[in-house]
């Protein structure tokens, strides 16, 4: 990748991470998102039209693996927005409906790209240069009319359904996510087994928080799309905790003299001292 977009791609994950951490509210959490992506996108846009690819290869591998992962990110927050914005005011089971209804609509756009679907998700490669070369397209592949009211030297004919594609898993998991914590609440219990113990957090709460923010940050839970507060409430369901006030806790962490990663220094220590410990046994 090229190392200007490569650090164009990272700061906007940082960005997008920090607009999670700082914005509780999901509507005006996505609106923001979507102005730093559109930003983004717009600098992504120049880069393409000063640079010229120097081989088939390469451009089929930007527009098949590269751009998808900024555009499917303007698809997933302005498709959130939507869910969220027309969320029905109600109990449980009409809340469960529409997101059912959502994840149905989901489901539409599979079967109609069914074909297209198989092709990217079993990594075939044998019509990228129809699919993924500018003003390469087919038009006997049934092509969606948007394409061509696009800027052609910023698309391909297919390069937005990878990215469409990619966004709806994200939306999927988002929207299953909702579906159980309803579940879970109204049972009043985890839907999973219940282990026969109980574990109770015992080192210092703070301890937590730093790992809290250190799982969010390397995006462990739903391929990085699970919202710090959902991995601080999930934290503290299952330990039983409250974590209180932990982003004062965080800008505390920061401001810390000496070890600012305390506890993850720790962790790192203990594990690797147990492996060599475990090395001079055999």
């Amino acid at each position: 990748m090229n190392p200007r977009i490569n650090k164009l791609l990272t700061n906007l994950n940082d960005q997008l991470s920090f607009l999670d951490l700082e914005i509780d509210n999901e509507s005006t959490r996505c609106e923001h998102a979507i102005e730093v992506i559109l930003k983004t996108l717009e600098t992504l846009k120049g880069i393409i039209n000063k640079t010229k690819f120097k081989t088939n290869s390469e451009e089929i591998r930007f527009f098949k693996e590269i751009k998808p992962q900024f555009t499917s990110k303007l698809i997933f927050y302005n498709t959130l927005y939507k869910i969220v914005m027309k969320r029905p005011n109600g109990g449980a089971r009409i809340v469960k409906k529409y997101y059912n209804n959502e994840l149905i609509k989901l489901k539409a756009f599979f079967d109609n790209e069914l074909e297209f679907y198989k092709y990217f998700r079993s990594g075939s490669i044998y019509l990228d240069h129809k699919y993924f070369l500018r003003s390469k397209f087919d038009i006997k592949m049934s092509l969606d009319s948007y394409y061509f009211e696009t800027d052609r030297n910023f698309a391909t004919s297919h390069d937005f359904k990878v990215a469409k594609i990619l966004a709806n898993d994200l939306i999927q998991l988002h929207l299953e996510n909702q579906l159980i914590m309803i579940d879970n609440k109204d049972s009043g219990e985890k839907s999973q087994h219940k282990p026969n113990l109980k574990m109770i957090w015992t080192s210092p709460k703070v301890s937590l928080i730093e790992l809290l923010y250190a799982l969010h940050t390397e995006g462990v839970f739903n391929n990085g799309a699970a919202d710090l507060k959902d991995i601080a409430e999930y934290l503290e369901y299952v330990f039983e905790i409250n974590l209180g006030q932990y982003r004062r806790a965080f800008l505390e962490i920061r401001t810390r003299k000496s070890d600012r990663v305390k506890f993850l220094t720790s962790l790192n220590k203990s594990l690797l001292k147990r492996m060599e410990d475990t090395d001079e046994g055999i």
